[in-house]
């Protein structure tokens, strides 16, 4: 059996698993999701911890399950973080989550058990790439395309993520001068192509519409510009919205132009994007593509494909079983 926690800054997730048997490394067999509480990020970091292991104790005695049964225990947390050491390092998201030893925590409270804790990008990559759209690829490229913009990078058959467990941090690359905020930096590729970024991107276009007379459907009027989403924008879209649609062709430039370059730098056989994408492909997919086939290098294309997270909205449950049966073999990869 096997546990997980997926640790976001608005919610958290308990997932309990299990696998056929046959799950390994080399030869992951099927993972399946058994049971999942969910807990709101709402108390002071200790005693949201201590939240969450009450919660899954409770999980796995509704399911009749021994801590003993376990075989690995699993946290996706969004970074930075430090794996090797087990430490979560104050991500932006997770305000006063600073230095905590989460893996050393776990450990104690799970009797021994195993335990692996990587960045939700590096977990959903690896997810993807035993349970998902990845099967059976070597190079892979897994893009957030969430609330935020990360990457977990799977190459030559193993994750990297560099010593410093910073290798993937992607959405702090500058795509433009100025533009959307995202990662602490205006135009950056996170500001283009996230959930937060297209928000911006929708309230500036709204103001420029509003503040000529024009109308927007998704804004009716300034006062409104903070309830925007990504979500709103991309229902206006769908409905025939202009001023939407232009929102989301200007973040499918950046995500094209993006993409582009880690064609080129890495070859990857395949590119998988998260949520955003899933929910509003046709309306990135026109200029995505027309800006990838401009911008990248044609061999590099040859074998190369882009595709929607093959979990769905399960990703995250999986991705942070995915390190539980990682932590059971003791290695990642």
């Amino acid at each position: 059996m096997l546990l997980g926690f997926d640790i976001g800054g608005t919610k958290c997730a308990i997932v309990l698993g299990a696998n056929d048997g046959t799950g390994s490394p080399a030869s992951p067999g099927q993972l399946d999701i058994i049971g999942k509480t969910r807990l709101d990020t709402d108390r002071p970091v200790y005693d949201m911890i201590a939240a969450l292991f009450t919660e899954a104790e409770a999980l796995l005695a509704r399911h009749n399950i021994s801590i003993e049964a376990l075989t690995g225990i699993g946290i996706s947390c969004g970074g930075p973080l430090s794996s090797k050491k087990g430490l979560i390092l104050s991500p932006p998201n997770l305000i006063g989550w600073d230095n905590i030893p989460i893996v050393d925590m776990a450990t104690k409270r799970f009797v021994g058990k195993p335990v692996l804790l990587q960045n939700d990008a590096n977990a959903c990559a690896v997810a993807e790439w035993k349970y998902g759209a990845g099967r059976g690829t070597d190079n892979l490229i897994f893009l957030t395309f969430g609330t935020g913009m990360g990457a977990g990078l799977i190459l030559n058959g193993r994750l990297y993520s560099g010593p410093a467990d910073l290798a993937g941090e992607v959405g702090h690359i500058r795509l433009a001068g100025m533009g959307p905020v995202g990662f602490g930096k205006a135009g950056s590729f996170e500001g283009y192509c996230s959930g937060g970024g297209i928000a911006q991107l929708g309230q500036i276009k709204a103001r420029e519409r509003i503040q000529v007379g024009g109308t927007v459907s998704y804004c009716k009027s300034l006062e409104d510009l903070p309830a925007v989403t990504a979500r709103t924008i991309a229902e206006a879209a769908l409905r025939g919205d202009k001023t939407a649609q232009e929102v989301y062709e200007l973040s499918a430039e950046y995500l094209g132009r993006a993409i582009a370059m880690f064609v080129d730098l890495l070859n990857p056989e395949l590119i998988i994007l998260g949520s955003i994408y899933g929910r509003a492909k046709q309306l990135i997919d026109p200029k995505m593509h027309e800006v990838i086939k401009r911008e990248a290098y044609h061999g590099s294309l040859e074998n190369f494909r882009i595709e929607p997270a093959g979990l769905s909205e399960n990703i995250g449950d999986m991705a942070a079983l995915s390190l539980a049966v990682m932590a059971g073999h003791e290695q990642l990869v």
